[in-house]
């Protein structure tokens, strides 16, 4: 069978075809994530993009690039980290950041969803990711594992610290 334009010689698909192909079928859901994390829709989008700019420029140094989907979610992750710390970096001094949800976010999430994502916002960094990832985007135990860089353990033990907490914080706050 003859390659795709797109089809490297080796068979893979190059990095305009690659990362074209994994934009249309998962940025909704990453721009998803990265809002549940963040709290913030703009800067999700700038962490999703800066994602899949990395995801481009490295392309050709993946050695699977069947594993670009799990690049792509550790990346976007581990942007959200940083964006975090730099939050919490500029509210140590004084520099209160500007969270401003669109009216569209406010009219797509009703106002018991806002109550539940302002909980998971509250859990502790780790275990909010445990919990987004394994019951937002639905991965594997060992697929969150993975992503977060911790062993498969410390998943069940985080999500259900996180699951815990989150039920005593919508308690508390009915």
């Amino acid at each position: 069978m003859a390659p795709d334009a797109g089809d490297a010689p080796d068979g893979r698909l190059d990095a305009t075809a690659g990362v074209t192909a994994l934009y249309q079928g998962h940025a909704v859901g990453l721009i998803r994530l990265a809002i549940v994390m963040l709290g913030d829709r703009v800067a999700a989008e700038d962490v999703v993009q800066d994602a899949f700019l990395g995801l481009y420029r490295h392309w050709d140094g993946l050695a699977d690039t069947g594993k670009a989907l799990a690049y792509l979610r550790s990346a976007v992750l581990n942007r959200c980290r940083n964006a975090l710390r730099q939050r919490h970096r500029g509210t140590r001094h004084g520099v209160t950041p500007q969270i401003v949800e669109s009216a569209e976010a406010t009219v797509l999430v009703g106002e018991e969803n806002q109550r539940v994502l302002a909980a998971i916002r509250a859990l502790p960094d780790r275990q909010r990711e445990a919990l987004v990832l394994r019951f937002y985007l639905d991965l594997s135990q060992d697929e969150t594992a993975r992503v977060m860089g911790i062993s498969t353990g410390t998943v069940k033990s985080a999500t259900s610290r996180a699951v815990a907490a989150l039920g005593r914080l919508l308690k508390e706050d009915s």
